[in-house]
């Protein structure tokens, strides 16, 4: 189920206030060698990016974030969402996803958190937010209690901690919107965005191989 995700170290997280920033974001991404975006459905250009970006850049692999009920996982699904991203864990939500043939990777913290999604096949899981709840050593500590499970943390992710992260073996991929903030996409920085997303690249290269 995971395979598709295999290479996808650096994984943008997006919130667009416009569907036409979508496309010159996915080739600023994709110059700078990123070629996987999670739209976030915090706003209401969510799921028309996703399918823009699903139909024009089929090279990319997009999914939709912060996917709270059924009627966002239905929308980002039908709009082409390859990956389905959720602050939480809500079971009905991940079982529906799977049923449509989408990788789903809900948000976790605690222990019961993370036994509730392998009880119903999940091996890699979100954990949101990072920075809040222990970061580094947090996820460092669950390697010898949950061997099977792989992490991506989101949350306070950066260029300055990319590298801490992707050292440690139990961390699929790394979540963030430090290359794609707002003022980033607002201003159309197109350049900028390329020049960090390559940097972001470097570093997963350097410590991935």
């Amino acid at each position: 189920m995971y395979q598709i995700l295999e290479g996808h170290g650096v994984v943008p997280v997006i919130k667009f206030n416009d569907s036409s920033e979508a496309l010159p974001l996915a080739d600023a991404l994709s110059a700078g060698g990123i070629k996987i975006m999670e739209i976030t459905f915090r706003s209401a250009a969510a799921a028309e990016a996703i399918g823009l970006v699903a139909k024009e850049r089929p090279d990319i692999l997009v999914g939709a974030g912060t996917v709270v009920n059924l009627e966002q996982l239905e929308k980002a699904v039908k709009a082409g969402s390859k990956f389905v991203v959720s602050p939480g864990f809500d079971e009905e939500i991940v079982i529906e996803g799977l049923r449509q043939g989408v990788i789903m990777l809900p948000g976790v913290i605690t222990p019961s958190e993370i036994m509730a999604a392998m009880k119903i096949g999940l091996t890699v899981l979100k954990y949101f937010p990072a920075s809040v709840f222990g970061g580094l050593q947090a996820i460092k500590s669950y390697a010898s209690v949950f061997p099977q499970v792989k992490f991506m943390p989101t949350g306070g992710v950066s260029a300055k901690n990319l590298a801490d992260y992707l050292s440690l073996p139990n961390i699929q991929a790394c979540g963030g919107s430090w290359m794609v903030s707002g003022d980033l996409i607002g201003g159309r920085k197109w350049d900028e965005i390329t020049a960090l997303s390559a940097e972001a690249m470097d570093i997963y290269r350097k410590v991935r191989g």
